[in-house]
């Protein structure tokens, strides 16, 4: 195995912590924004995308902490589209993982071979951020 370079791996979890961070944000603001007869179902999945955003964030914070690292007090950067149909939001949601699945493979690519537990927790968050994308894009199939 290699040595892990410890202030990259720090570096891009605090940019993931930022971006987990805006997602309890942009999540929250969405489940607000939501109208029509579907709203129940829909606030309530992005309540829960809020939640694990936080969860996440936390996850990440405390593997920070664990490498000496001190975890951002920011938030990632967000846009205000102000576009809020159901649509508007879910592609704008699905942009949103996307990204967040680009940091995690970007994690990845700089621990595999240096860490076995961060390798491992790359692999799980890719494969939660992948869930996800597939998730907002069968929602999305029934719009035109």
């Amino acid at each position: 195995m290699r040595e892990l370079d410890q202030q990259k791996t720090i570096d891009i979890l605090n940019a993931i912590m930022e971006f987990e961070l805006a997602g309890v944000v942009r999540y929250t603001h969405y489940s607000l924004m939501v109208t029509g007869p579907n709203r129940i179902p829909i606030v309530a999945f992005f309540k829960a995308q809020a939640s694990e955003s936080l969860l996440h964030a936390q996850q990440v914070g405390e593997i920070l902490t664990g490498l000496e690292g001190h975890p951002t007090l920011r938030i990632a950067s967000m846009e205000e589209s102000f576009k809020h149909t159901v649509k508007n939001i879910l592609e704008e949601s699905l942009s949103h993982e996307k990204n967040a699945l680009d940091m995690y493979k970007n994690l990845l690519e700089t621990v595999t071979d240096a860490s076995i537990y961060l390798e491992e927790f790359a692999r799980g968050m890719i494969g939660q951020e992948e869930m996800h994308n597939l998730e907002l894009k069968k929602m999305l199939r029934d719009f035109s």
